[in-house]
């Protein structure tokens, strides 16, 4: 299997507060790969690096052997790289396809209009929005702008997809719905990096865990290993969460 993104020795200070410091890790193809940490761990000012929302203090990205660290986010879409946001904000006065038709036109194939909304169009049905394809962005429950994000990321045909917490702020039923349509993103063969707070959910999704804690790379391993990981448990205040969710399917 091999890498992906390959991210070496990013850090980012902030003023005083030192956000990440010397962290590394890989994502290789077709995998998932979740980042967890208590909060202020770090997590998102990774994302915000990878996506080139922030330029690293110093390191390097590399995506598919291309160095794309400090380039704009449109460009890093341009690579294959495609980012979903835990606080959706969608085109509220346009439909969902139109919503999707743009994220196709500025994504990795560079689409002209009508491709790009065929592209908006089968992505919608994938992620359980083709019901609602003409149906106002402003207009969806939480639930279903959670769905719309994700489909707006797809439809730029990543090949590496940043999941921010698309999890938080659903019931359990659609909890279950959303895990059910990342496990189908997964085998389409998108490779997937994901921050989660529900562990459950995240040792039952991903291929590997890379724990932050204060910045820096606290574990990495298979989801049982880091749930066994007493620096970990500590991190999590022994949380016994952790533990659950690696013995317990999602």
């Amino acid at each position: 299997m091999s890498a992906l993104l390959e991210v070496n020795g990013i850090s980012k200070r902030f003023g005083g507060l030192q956000a990440v410091q010397n962290l590394s890790l890989t994502v290789n193809e077709g995998e998932i790969l979740g980042l967890i940490g208590p909060n202020g761990a770090g997590k998102s000012t990774v994302f915000n690096m990878i996506n080139g929302v922030f330029m690293p203090d110093n390191g390097r990205i590399m995506f598919q052997g291309a160095d794309i660290t400090g380039e704009p986010p449109y460009r890093v879409a341009r690579h294959g790289l495609a980012r979903a946001h835990q606080i959706v904000q969608p085109l509220s006065g346009l439909s969902v396809i139109d919503n999707c038709t743009v994220g196709a036109c500025f994504g990795r194939q560079n689409l002209a209009l009508r491709e790009a909304r065929e592209v908006a169009r089968e992505v919608i049905d994938t992620v359980g929005l083709g019901n609602r394809a003409e149906a106002l962005a402003g207009s969806l429950t939480t639930a279903s702008k959670k769905r719309l994000e994700l489909a707006r990321a797809l439809s730029a045909r990543p090949k590496l997809l940043l999941l921010d917490e698309v999890l938080a702020g659903l019931n359990p039923t659609e909890t279950e719905g959303m895990i059910e349509t990342v496990r189908k993103i997964r085998a389409s063969g998108i490779a997937i990096l994901m921050i989660e707070h529900i562990m459950r959910a995240i040792m039952s999704l991903s291929d590997r865990i890379v724990v932050l804690d204060l910045g820096k790379k606290l574990a990495e391993g298979r989801p049982q290993e880091v749930a066994e990981n007493p620096e970990v448990i500590t991190a999590y205040l022994g949380d016994s969460k952790l533990m659950v969710a690696a013995e317990k399917p999602a």
